[in-house]
């Protein structure tokens, strides 16, 4: 990813900026805000703003005044409390502000999550750039045998250089048509003389869905974290996850501690229904249950036993 004079310029301005203030600031955050966190080949995650830190968690539990007196690993305690039993409202006292650039495909699937406050780039104002992710050679995968939204066998030699060729030619040539219509060129100047283009709006829907975009996407804190917990899994689409990836190093930057416990109780743990803590305790007993008579289906037995390190 490669900012443009403009942008370095304003992210210059935006880093000389110092503001007073008596609200709780959070170190680790501080020292990564407003700067791009490189994300694909073109895209970026960067910190805009935020409110809170963990202190804020905790008062908001205790509802207190200040920042209180207790000892560091008294609030530990308590947002490890707070996140183990799944209480929200603490954590929705802090929120964070990012801006994204990201392809359109992964806008339409992170659009899904509908907790969030969002600004993005509009088309109908102005025209995109010239960027369009292309997929390293090692993402390039065929469709998965035994998972309908998943990724099978990475493609290779001759058929992974002609997927390339064919997504690079599509983009571009897409990209070229929209210009024409627009008779615009990306910065705005006229192409044809004497010829109308086509209005932006209309214009916009030639283009690919690896072309990006843009937004502002503000969140609180235990919204974040849901989607975080969806997105940072290894199960995730890999374009979407590099993405909470990124955003997750910030959450631990910004409130260590409850970035700690995410990580203990949300990315590594796991929920076991009625049913498969029944087999749990029978195998804890000393005893070797069957999948028959277990009440748990042939899937949700091998995805215990996966969780358990033992063979279906």
């Amino acid at each position: 990813m490669e900012l443009t004079e403009a942008q370095q310029q304003e992210l210059a301005e935006a880093e000389a900026q110092r503001h007073e203030t008596r609200r709780p600031v959070s170190p680790g955050l501080e020292a990564i805000l407003f700067r791009p966190l490189p994300v694909l080949d073109h895209g970026f995650v960067r910190v805009v703003d935020y409110m809170g830190d963990d202190s804020a968690v905790v008062q908001a539990a205790r509802v207190s005044y200040g920042r209180g007196t207790r000892a560091a690993n008294e609030d530990r305690g308590l947002i490890r409390y707070l996140m183990r039993h799944r209480h929200s409202t603490p954590f929705e006292m802090c929120e964070i502000k990012y801006h994204v650039k990201l392809p359109i495909f992964v806008a339409r699937q992170w659009i899904r999550h509908r907790m969030a406050n969002i600004n993005e780039y509009s088309a109908r104002y102005s025209i995109l750039d010239r960027e369009f992710y292309l997929p390293a050679p090692e993402q390039l995968a065929a469709q998965s045998a035994v998972n309908r939204q998943g990724r099978g066998a990475v493609l290779e030699g001759d058929q992974a250089a002609h997927v390339l060729d064919l997504l690079r030619e599509d983009a571009t040539r897409n990209y070229d048509h929209y210009l024409e219509m627009l008779n615009e060129d990306a910065e705005g100047r006229v192409i044809e003389e004497g010829r109308t283009g086509l209005a932006r709006e209309l214009a916009r829907m030639n283009l690919t869905l690896n072309a990006y975009t843009q937004w502002y996407w503000k969140a609180d804190l235990h919204n974040l974290l849901n989607f975080l917990a969806l997105r940072a899994d290894s199960h995730a689409q890999y374009e979407i996850r590099v993405y909470a990836d990124a955003m997750l190093d910030t959450v631990r930057a910004w409130v260590p501690l409850v970035h700690e416990a995410f990580r203990d109780y949300r990315q590594g743990a796991v929920t076991l229904s009625a049913q498969m803590l029944a087999v749990v305790r029978a195998i804890a007993a000393g005893n070797a249950p069957a999948q028959e008579g277990s009440g748990l289906s042939k899937r949700e037995w091998r995805e215990l036993m996966e969780m358990l390190g033992r063979e279906a």
